[in-house]
């Protein structure tokens, strides 16, 4: 019985640290895929921000910077096989259908800062925004976020090795 008490035991302190939010900015040096993307709206309707396919990667430097580009791949190409001349319609699909932002980082008490040099979502260039990191692993990490449509976002991302 003491036995099982002193395994439980290590086994619950192994949990703990698996899930203990990352402490610095070294703890998120890395690339990164994104492995999931969710808005939930304030009547708790969840969809997925990029489509069920919704794929997107991270790179956290050691010297604090970042660069995110998220896109649901299922986006319709465009007819004239041109990026500037791209019907309304198709302009709208590719907004909403990918992010990408850059900038620098910091993470202190669980906190992912993040200073958005630029964004193509033009609202968030020049901007500081807060990451709240819920969980952290060496290899997976969620964050959420109050987004940009207008939800509660939540993200998590995948080491790759």
């Amino acid at each position: 019985m003491k036995t099982t008490g002193i395994a439980f035991a290590a086994l619950a302190l192994a949990f703990a640290s698996t899930i203990a939010a990352a402490q610095t900015a070294k703890d998120l040096v890395g690339t990164w895929k994104n492995v999931k993307n969710t808005n939930t709206t304030a009547d708790g309707k969840t969809t997925d921000v990029f489509g069920a396919k919704g794929t997107g990667m991270a790179i956290f430097t050691s010297d604090g910077h970042f660069t995110i580009v998220n896109l649901d791949p299922m986006t319709p190409k465009f007819a004239a096989n041109v990026r500037n001349k791209g019907t309304a319609e198709e302009n709208k699909a590719a907004v909403v259908g990918g992010i990408g932002l850059y900038g620098t980082y910091t993470v202190a008490n669980k906190v992912l800062m993040m200073k958005m040099e630029g964004s193509t979502y033009p609202n968030w260039t020049g901007t500081e925004q807060k990451r709240d990191i819920t969980k952290y692993g060496k290899n997976e990490f969620t964050w959420t976020l109050t987004n940009s449509l207008g939800g509660k976002g939540e993200v998590t991302w995948q080491r790759i090795k």
